[in-house]
């Protein structure tokens, strides 16, 4: 047994926030309540005075690249990334090699996911191979376990088999996240059209190519009446799109990850091709328009989009580099740090875009805390500094090495068990 004494319980599904011990047996919490005391002297117990417990985070968007490119990152070497950074649950996409648009690829992560100390969950991908050309069978790899389907990492430009797509969807009760960029609209990836592109020499990614391909979707989604998630959502005037159609629509989901909010393209000269991916960076208007669309819920889920790459691969010349950065191990700070200490959200409000939202788009029973459910758990200290330092994931590819943050993740339990001790 373990009992959590004298936290700050936080709980966005029932508005919970107040000094709490919390008893838990094998997997399960069985109490809550003030003043719990210890029923024998082998029980562990947890001194949460000063800290905050909030149920265990959710990432809906993380590339654990196995299979395929297990050099960058694999199952469990990304789950221990995880853990680290709070989450409990994390969704995992579907460009691997082969791409998960199988029942053979599902199985073996799925098998492999066995082995982790938190959950892993697995979408299929939309289409065969990310080809965008022909729908993969969503009946029986729902059935094999995918959670949700999406072609991330490329648009789909077919709008009948979007469309077709939604309607499969819907039917099943499943969510479709989308990727959006329109490669036709696009010179270079990686890097906002304006002016830091042109000091390096490119043209780069402008923000028509994700509002004119959302706006597409969104429309769809209408009329399919299905449920879609916005993936990475990086411009200002995505967001008033998505506020607009959200008006209509009760199915719309958008995620805007930790460096998108926390950084500009200018960060793009200081940190090079830690700072490239796909959407880009883009101007400060544009990050104050993403906060402002957390704050007022257009944008209802935080996700770290985890892109795992090697050393080498990002020290090519930055228009041959990849796209992506690492954010598992620094999204929650990131929060707390860009979101929370300027008063912008408070921890409710950013807890419940990484925890119940996120496990709503999805449609699982988690991201709450709750007497006789699985106790699935975060404590952190929202006030220490910390700097960034190394990392559990394989890879380091991230701008904020270095960087001194605020909240620091103590530890994480998952169905009961300590993953992660500080």
């Amino acid at each position: 047994m373990l009992l959590i004494k004298n936290g700050r319980v936080i709980d966005p599904s029932s508005k919970t926030d107040e000094i709490l011990d919390i008893l838990i047996d094998d997997e399960k919490i069985i109490k809550m309540d003030k003043n719990i005391s210890a029923l024998n002297s082998d029980m562990k117990i947890i001194d949460a005075a000063d800290l905050v417990v909030v149920p265990g985070l959710i990432d809906v968007h993380s590339h654990f690249r196995d299979p395929g490119f297990t050099y960058k990152e694999d199952i469990l070497s990304g789950s221990r990334a995880a853990a680290r950074g709070g989450y409990t649950t994390v969704v995992c996409m579907a460009n691997t090699n082969p791409v998960v648009d199988n029942e053979e690829t599902l199985n073996y992560i799925l098998d492999k996911a066995k082995d982790s100390k938190i959950e892993i969950l697995q979408v299929a991908s939309v289409t065969k191979g990310l080809n965008g050309t022909k729908l993969v069978n969503m009946e029986k790899l729902k059935e094999a376990g995918a959670v949700g389907f999406s072609d991330d990492g490329k648009p789909i430009m077919n709008s009948k088999l979007v469309f077709e797509a939604m309607k499969r969807a819907k039917e099943l009760n499943v969510p479709l996240s989308f990727h959006e960029e329109d490669p036709l609209l696009i010179k270079e990836n990686g890097i906002n059209a304006g002016e830091v592109s042109k000091k390096f020499g490119l043209c780069g990614s402008p923000g028509e190519a994700e509002e004119a391909i959302l706006a597409r979707d969104l429309c769809l989604a209408y009329r399919a009446k299905a449920k879609i998630n916005i993936q990475h959502v990086s411009s200002g005037a995505s967001v008033k799109i998505i506020e607009f159609a959200k008006k209509y629509m009760d199915n719309v989901y958008a995620e805007v990850t930790p460096h998108h909010f926390s950084l500009t393209e200018k960060d793009v000269l200081k940190y090079g091709t830690n700072a490239k991916m796909n959407p880009p960076l883009r101007t400060e208007e544009d990050r104050i328009s993403l906060i402002e669309g957390l704050k007022y819920g257009t944008l209802n889920i935080i996700a770290t989009d985890h892109a795992p790459h090697a050393i080498y691969e990002k020290e090519q010349a930055f228009k041959d580099a990849p796209s992506g950065i690492i954010g598992l191990e620094t999204a929650l700070s990131l929060g707390i740090t860009n979101l929370v200490r300027p008063g912008t959200l408070s921890i409710m409000e950013l807890i419940e875009k990484m925890t119940i939202n996120p496990a709503k788009l999805y449609n699982i029973h988690r991201g709450f805390i709750k007497e006789g459910e699985r106790a699935d758990l975060l404590i952190f200290n929202p006030n220490e500094v910390w700097t960034v330092e190394d990392f559990f994931s394989k890879a380091c590819n991230s701008p904020f090495k270095g960087m001194k943050l605020y909240g620091k993740v103590k530890k994480t339990i998952c169905k009961g068990t300590i993953v992660y001790e500080d």
